[in-house]
């Protein structure tokens, strides 16, 4: 039997293609967690292990993403270098809560509640994201960012599943930006949170590294595809993706929650 970074080559072929589209979507429209996370789970990793090999693999992706964005001029530096070390802050404390304190089930009710009422403004609101209206920064919405960068940072490093659909609204919400802004700039306060949940899950222990490593380097591939196709595509195309994802990301966590279906885990499992 050939293993790959202690797992069966099935598996890791199945893990590989999953985490590739996940990548791709994520740096559309946020959500790549929704796939990843089971399926790292699914494959026999414990539940802190698949967390920190997630989070590792994926700043691949959010930095590829994030690089594509960047070149595109679809980052506000003047905003992020104001805000996103909260982003950090708050993904250092998440990790720790989750590790040491409280189970991630805790935080169904309230994300699944957070996840449908964007999904209701977000369609409720039809031009939203279409127009980038972004007025200039201030004292206030620089408040809002930073609260928004520590809140979501927190979530991201305790949890994680929407958490780029969140910001993606959040930005939008506080800023105007259209989609495409939102997107760019959400990657920022991704990759951010993602690099101070690497740091903690390391310092525990909780990481398969070089699984996270292979698995990165498919995920930065997908994330730089899927950041090139949303700058070239714009608001137009990124907001379906965005209210699809939503509900997608919504629905899984319902039938998680309520029904214990985890649909992606039974996928894997046949590969496996």
């Amino acid at each position: 039997m050939i293993i790959i970074a202690g797992m069966k080559v099935s598996s890791f072929i199945f893990l590989g293609m999953a985490c590739f589209s996940a990548a791709f979507i994520d740096a559309i429209s946020g959500g790549g967690g929704l796939i990843t996370v089971p399926a790292y789970l699914a494959s026999g990793l414990p539940p802190h292990i698949a967390l920190g090999t997630n989070k590792m693999a994926a700043c691949f992706s959010a930095s590829s993403s994030f690089a594509k964005f960047a070149m595109s001029g679809k980052i506000n530096w003047d905003l992020v270098k104001k805000s996103v070390m909260f982003s950090f802050i708050g993904a250092v404390l998440g990790v720790i809560t989750v590790v040491k304190f409280i189970e991630t089930k805790y935080l169904y009710p309230i994300a699944i509640i957070m996840l449908f009422g964007v999904l209701i403004y977000t369609v409720y609101n039809k031009n939203i994201g279409y127009k980038n209206e972004f007025m200039g920064l201030t004292s206030k919405n620089i408040k809002y960012a930073i609260l928004m960068a520590f809140t979501l940072g927190f979530y991201d490093g305790f949890f994680g599943p929407g958490t780029g659909s969140f910001l993606i609204f959040a930005l939008i919400k506080i800023f105007k930006f259209d989609f495409t802004n939102a997107s760019g700039n959400a990657k920022v306060y991704n990759l951010a949170s993602n690099i101070g949940s690497i740091i903690m899950f390391s310092i525990f222990g909780k990481a398969n590294y070089m699984l996270a490593l292979l698995i990165g380097l498919i995920m930065m591939v997908g994330g730089f595809l899927g950041a090139k196709v949303a700058v070239k595509k714009g608001s137009q195309f990124i907001k379906p993706v965005f209210l699809t994802i939503t509900i997608i990301v919504l629905t899984k966590m319902i039938l998680e929650s309520i029904f214990h279906i985890d649909v992606v885990g039974k996928i894997v499992e046949l590969f496996s």
